[in-house]
């Protein structure tokens, strides 16, 4: 009986000690799997649809010098056009309905339906919108001559083809769009070719007034990249063109931003190079199902230059006591006020903020009443519970890296609407850089766009959403497991909630169960040794 009873004991205290044995060896795994994640990526990444700098094939460009159509004494940019259009024919029909130079586009968004949006008609709280500043915005317009709506977009002699094809780096657009009178047209349409990397950064690097003043991770260092700042543009390493990613087709250029653009197609993805599973290591692919791999590998933006990351509008319009423009700027350079713009913040190195994000985003428009603030201008659809299934967009909600633009800007405190200001324009004209009078300022932009002001106006907080998607550090540098899995403010991720993040996150009934169950099993292991000793004993005798 003894025997028996000993023989039972023993099984169970052999299975208590099998669980702890587990728990070790469970936590060796995962120590494992977190050390693997640790090491550097870039043997591991899977990279299909690309072709390697060592195999790129550079074809010769034709030289334009030869034909004779381009040595006229050229006076008029459109002329230019015309010239390129007798050879490239039908290329017009192509830019006609781009959003280079329509800058509009049909699109569903969110909570509006169908409607007409683009840079033409949506609001940001950097110059804040285009209409009635289009003299001043169209600098970085693919066309020639839009100063106001009579601008004819149909007219084909109005497509501006030297801004993106221009190899002279003389080229230099001004008011409306058009060359700079400095401008030698001859030279620059008898040195043109493929677009690069410097004709897009010549528009896309300066957006909101200023080199990385927008977007924060596209600037002009990026001409000149070390692996550092980006992987992918670094001189010494893949040196890649803008259009290496965002692949065109008959000037239809991949890539839409999501502060014009809410529909989730025509994008641009690391998985068109990098596949769905790029790492060997399963647990990293894993993590690819909702998170962005701009999360891991973007984790600082504004490597090189700062970014502006708030702009109040409500200080603008002080001068000094002669009447001159105010200019501020701090110990580093950056200018902090300006008479004719504000206030401002900058960053430098710094790092995202997160939000769940499953491709579409939503917009506020001029017309829509304000219902919240800060006013989000752009938001960002998705959450932890969107899975892709039955849902508005057919892909998964994913973890991203953002900059969060802030700033305050003019509202209609009747109508409760954000306002469109008339900033550019003569003096006289009711433009807020001219008079300094922001009444006569948002009531010509009001008249401009057709909607009603009272008269009575302030200054409300917004926010704006950028995905990052540029400035990829070397894998060495990339986000590690205790980046994100860590307690409170240590963690990334810790303004995201809704879901458990190990790590991040603890339960403490949970924690009090698994301590529990570790010094039951301890308990049990003294129990089961104490229980043999003794039961050995009594058998012996």
């Amino acid at each position: 009986m003894e025997i028996k009873s000993f023989k039972k004991i023993d099984f169970f205290m052999k299975k208590s000690v099998s669980t702890l044995l587990f728990f070790f060896v469970f936590q060796w795994i995962a120590f494992s799997q977190q050390a693997d994640s640790s090491v550097p990526h870039s043997t591991k990444l899977s990279i299909e649809n690309y072709i390697f700098k060592a195999d790129r094939k550079i074809s010769s460009p034709v030289d334009h010098n030869k034909f004779t159509i381009l040595q006229q004494d050229f006076k008029r940019p459109q002329d230019v056009t015309l010239a390129c259009l007798s050879c490239h024919n039908e290329r017009h029909s192509e830019l006609m309905v781009n959003n280079h130079f329509t800058w509009d586009r049909k699109e569903k968004i969110l909570n509006h339906g169908t409607i007409s949006v683009g840079k033409k008609n949506i609001l940001n709280n950097f110059c804040i919108g285009v209409e009635s500043n289009e003299a001043m915005c169209s600098k970085c317009h693919a066309g020639y001559g839009w100063v106001d709506t009579t601008f004819n977009f149909q007219a084909k002699e109005n497509i501006d083809c030297l801004v993106c094809h221009d190899k002279t780096g003389t080229y230099v657009k001004g008011a409306g769009g058009m060359p700079t009178p400095q401008t030698d047209l001859n030279l620059v349409a008898q040195n043109v070719g493929h677009s690069s990397s410097e004709n897009c950064g010549a528009c896309h690097f300066k957006g909101g007034g200023g080199n990385n003043v927008k977007h924060g991770d596209m600037e002009k260092a990026m001409l000149n990249a070390d692996r550092n700042l980006d992987v992918h543009m670094a001189k010494e390493g893949e040196d890649m063109n803008c259009t290496e990613c965002h692949v065109t087709v008959d000037h239809n250029i991949t890539g839409k931003l999501y502060a014009l653009s809410s529909e989730n197609n025509d994008r641009v993805t690391c998985e068109q190079c990098h596949t769905e599973a790029p790492h060997k290591n399963k647990i990293l692919n894993k993590h690819t199902d909702r998170v962005a791999c701009q999360t891991c590998h973007i984790p600082t933006y504004a490597k090189a230059n700062p970014t502006k990351t708030f702009w109040d509008w409500s200080t603008a319009g002080k001068l000094d006591e002669n009447g001159k423009l105010i200019e501020i700027k701090d110990s580093l350079g950056d200018v902090i006020y300006f008479s004719k713009k504000g206030s401002f913040h900058w960053g430098r190195n710094l790092k995202p903020e997160y939000r769940w994000f499953n491709g579409l985003a939503g917009h506020h428009l001029v017309t829509d009443n304000i219902d919240t603030i800060p006013v989000q201008l752009n938001t960002l659809d998705g959450s932890y519970g969107d899975k892709g299934a039955n849902t508005r967009s057919l892909a998964p909600s994913k973890i991203w890296p953002v900059k969060i633009m802030r700033g305050k800007q003019p509202y209609d405190t009747e109508y409760n609407t954000l306002l469109q200001p008339k900033v550019v324009g003569k003096k006289g004209s009711g433009a807020f850089w001219a008079d300094f009078d922001w009444s006569k300022s948002l009531e010509k932009g009001s008249e401009y766009i057709h909607q009603p002001f009272s008269g009575k106006f302030g200054f409300v907080e917004t926010e704006m959403y950028w995905p990052l998607n540029h400035q990829v550090a070397p894998a060495d540098q990339a986000l590690r497991c205790t980046d994100c899995h860590a307690r409170g403010d240590e963690s990334r991720l810790s303004e995201l909630d809704g879901f458990y993040l190990p790590g991040r996150d603890q339960y403490n009934w949970l924690d009090y169960l698994g301590i529990i169950m570790l010094v039951s099993t301890f308990v049990g292991v003294l129990i089961h040794g104490g229980l043999r000793i003794f039961f050995r004993k009594n058998i012996s005798h």
